[in-house]
């Protein structure tokens, strides 16, 4: 992600970091896990649709692959929420204007969630298709939502975040949302990351990780991942 910063974003009353719009951090990888989100939910109805009337095992396998994502990015704005904004406004201030603009975009994506939360339970207990269409109308708030929010965080607040963030700032906010991964759900959500990365994930596999846990995705991670898949479309 280049770091261009927005031209009023200098301002900087803490001192010390980002003066002069210089680079202080990597925020690159926002634009990597909204990827994750843009092409998980992406594919969420074609999901549902796969799912055969009153077929529950298969729509508890979807479900559970919903949940996933909801948590995920409910995690992903709550950290923004507690960890990014106050900053944003308290050392680019004139950067406030995007902040005041993503909280209200939050409050919309989190009525969406939470539609999805309330429509995933009866679903994936009966595998009805009247109980699919709350969940698939969900799904499309939460598209439109992500198709308004991550294109503009990623312009007008990831710029400003690498000119007055510190690394250990950025990877508190990363932190934040590795830790609300569901147990047991630690290879799906990495290979949903790789799989949405622009080369198929080489690069965030070298940049991210180090050569044993790449060692452990290849020879068993992986594997679990394209089961997994294989179980989401019905085509094991």
């Amino acid at each position: 992600m280049p770091a261009t910063a927005l031209p009023s974003s200098g301002d900087n009353p803490d001192g010390g970091v980002g003066v002069g719009g210089v680079k202080t951090c990597d925020a690159s990888g926002m634009a990597e896990i909204h990827r994750m989100f843009r092409a998980g939910f992406d594919e969420g109805p074609a999901l549902v649709g796969c799912v055969a009337d009153t077929d529950a095992a298969h729509a508890d396998i979807v479900a559970d692959h919903l949940s996933m994502l909801s948590t995920g990015l409910h995690a992903h704005h709550e950290g923004e929420d507690s960890l990014l904004w106050g900053r944003l406004e308290a050392r680019a201030p004139s950067c406030a204007v995007h902040v005041a603009r993503m909280k209200q975009q939050h409050a919309e994506m989190l009525s969406h969630l939470e539609a999805l939360d309330a429509s995933l339970p009866a679903w994936r207990v009966s595998g009805r298709a009247t109980d699919a269409a709350s969940v698939v109308a969900a799904l499309a708030g939460i598209n439109a939502a992500l198709a308004l929010h991550l294109p503009d965080e990623e312009v007008h607040i990831v710029p400003v975040m690498e000119t007055v963030l510190t690394p250990a700032e950025v990877d508190a906010l990363s932190e934040h949302g590795r830790k609300a991964t569901p147990r047991g759900k630690m290879f799906i959500q990495l290979g949903a990351i790789l799989a949405a990365q622009p080369d198929g994930g080489d690069d965030w596999l070298r940049g991210h990780l180090p050569a044993p846990v790449r060692m452990i995705w290849r020879l068993i991670g992986k594997t679990r991942y394209e089961r997994n898949r294989a179980e989401l479309t019905g085509a094991q």
